[in-house]
C-alpha cells in the first residue's frame, strides 16, 4: 500500500484519447489531482497511475502529502 496520496499541481480533467507521456490535465478547474494511494484505502489500486480528484478548498485531512524535489544545478 502507499504511504500518502501525492498532491499534484495539475487540475483534474480529461486526458486526450491518444497515448501521452507525462499528460497534463485541464488548464483550469475546481479539483486538483491526487496520485497514488494512502495507507487508509486498501481497496484502491496503489500505483502512480491511480488518479483521483480533490477539492482544494476543503480543510480536512485526506491522508495526503507532497513530494519535495530538489533540482541539480
Amino acid at each position: 500500500m502507499g504511504n500518502v496520496w501525492e498532491w499534484c499541481a495539475d487540475w483534474y480533467g480529461s486526458y486526450p484519447a491518444e497515448p501521452q507521456t507525462n499528460p497534463k490535465g485541464s488548464p483550469r478547474g475546481t479539483h486538483k489531482v491526487l496520485r497514488g494511494c494512502s495507507w487508509y484505502f486498501s481497496t484502491v489500486p496503489c500505483r502512480p497511475t491511480s488518479r483521483f480528484r480533490f477539492d482544494p478548498t476543503l480543510n480536512y485531512w485526506f491522508n495526503g502529502g507532497f513530494r519535495v524535489v530538489r533540482a541539480k544545478h
